[in-house]
């Protein structure tokens, strides 16, 4: 286990956990020992409240569907079945014999499985910044490189981008609202150095937000 935990870069107080996060299910019925299940249920918890911290702190602009999308590309079977492979597990998982012989030593769910159980492994060996180091370690150079797709991005978001890369930030005015208080109507403005870009309406100031920046991402294509 010295080396496991060599490329883990985390020394196990209790290493029965670590054998527990590398142990396929199969063989844990086939010898009655613990298996990885249970450790991969919380993995997966730690793994998530993670790259939404990161993604948050680095985004501080992008709205939770995006934000969503690109936590679920970071922490899905493709990614983390690689970090599993760069951090040496696959060869280290304690399979059935039936298992081994289908090739589960090299199947993506098996190893997306293992990484987050051996997350949650040191999750509760050595706590939450012990964990939190082995998922820099495992994924922090792809959160770092992270980037929401352009067809991701909201109009907002989108705006934004395009005015920044001008020296520009968009303001957001409200200047009307009407409607009763059951189904109030928002009308936003945005602007740029006090140039008017767009209006939109929307039943929450988020929707007329959105429908202001559609108009002016309309009105600078139209001028591009």
């Amino acid at each position: 286990m010295d080396e496991v935990e060599a490329h883990l870069g985390y020394a196990f107080h209790d290493r029965a956990l670590l054998e527990a996060a590398l142990t396929h299910p199969s063989y844990g019925g086939d010898h009655r020992v613990p298996h990885y299940q249970r450790l991969e249920f919380l993995g997966d918890a730690v793994f998530e409240l993670r790259v939404s911290e990161r993604l948050y702190a680095a985004f501080p602009q992008l709205p939770e569907g995006n934000l969503t999308r690109m936590r679920a590309d970071l922490v899905c079977e493709a990614s983390l079945s690689k970090a599993a492979r760069r951090l040496g597990l696959a060869e280290r998982i304690r399979l059935s014999v039936g298992e081994e012989r289908t090739g589960g030593r090299k199947k993506p769910s098996i190893l997306c499985d293992v990484m987050e159980a051996v997350v949650g492994a040191v999750y509760l060996d050595g706590g939450r910044d012990a964990a939190n180091a082995l998922i820099e370690r495992a994924i922090g150079a792809d959160i770092d490189s992270a980037r929401p797709a352009e067809d991701h991005l909201d109009a907002k978001s989108r705006l934004q981008g395009i005015l920044q890369s001008g020296g520009r930030m968009p303001v957001y005015e409200l200047i009307e609202r009407s409607g009763p208080d059951h189904m109030p109507l928002f009308r936003f403005r945005v602007s740029a150095d006090g140039e008017a870009l767009g209006e939109g309406a929307g039943h929450s100031k988020q929707q007329a937000q959105i429908a202001a920046a559609e108009a002016a991402l309309a009105r600078l294509r139209a001028g591009a």
